[in-house]
């Protein structure tokens, strides 16, 4: 049986100061809105790799198995 994977777009614009409590471990979760209109929570330890001096801003993409298990997330610009 082949793992089925499932991927959604979306836009994300924090300052630095507004992933604080993400990095810092206060806050667990993002939550965003996914191009088709639905709202996905996503860990914060996965945007850590996109942080930069003026916080996260881009397209990303992404991409979980078929039970919603996290497999991986890019950004697209």
């Amino acid at each position: 049986m082949t793992d089925t994977f499932m991927a959604f777009y979306f836009r994300l614009n924090l300052s630095f100061e507004e992933f604080k409590p993400y990095y810092q471990g206060i806050a667990e979760t993002v939550q965003v809105r996914e191009r088709g209109g639905k709202r996905l929570q996503i860990n914060a330890r996965h945007f850590r790799q996109f942080l930069a001096p003026d916080g996260i801003h881009g397209e990303f993409k992404l991409v979980v198995d078929r039970k919603g298990h996290f497999q991986s997330i890019t950004r697209m610009d």
